[in-house]
């Protein structure tokens, strides 16, 4: 069991066997989840996002769309996820001189938390900028995806702590 939740959730029956979990009688709450993510790259992937030379593209914009899909779709992903109704997926993109960080904020009403959604849209985004811009840099690095926060449902709010 996890610290720093007050109940293991299991996807496993009384017989081991895979099921998923069943969150029909956990009441409807609003309920929020931000993740983070980075991208190393070079000078020259740098470049080409910040002038928008990119030949695919603006890796950016399409890395946004790209989040936002990802959060849309995230039980075809996950297997056992839960389909969510969301309310409000926002991506925001910050380039670094040698990396792009992705910030994924989504929103929802029900009885089941977003984690999985921040998570995969953060993961779908940033992988996207790596497609967009691997012919003018293969050595790019997909270095860290986290979630930093959550809130609603039966445990509240949990904030990362800063690392």
């Amino acid at each position: 069991m996890a610290e720093d939740h007050p109940k293991a959730i299991t996807h496993l029956d009384a017989t081991g066997a895979v099921r998923m979990v069943d969150v029909g009688g956990k009441g409807e709450s609003h309920r929020e989840a931000v993740a983070w993510g980075r991208l190393r790259t070079g000078a020259v992937a740098a470049a080409a996002m910040r002038d928008g030379t990119a030949a695919k593209g603006d890796a950016l914009a399409v890395a946004r769309v790209a989040a936002i899909m990802a959060a849309k779709r995230t039980p075809e992903w996950i297997p056992l996820c839960h389909p969510l109704l969301l309310s409000g997926v926002e991506v925001s993109v910050e380039l670094q001189e040698d990396a792009v960080e992705m910030t994924v904020t989504v929103r929802t009403t029900g009885s089941t938390g977003a984690e999985m959604e921040a998570l995969t849209a953060v993961s779908a985004g940033l992988l996207t900028v790596y497609d967009m811009l691997k012919a003018v840099e293969r050595g790019m690095v997909l270095e860290e995806v986290k979630l930093l926060e959550k809130s609603g449902g039966r445990s509240g709010r949990w904030r990362r702590a800063s690392s």
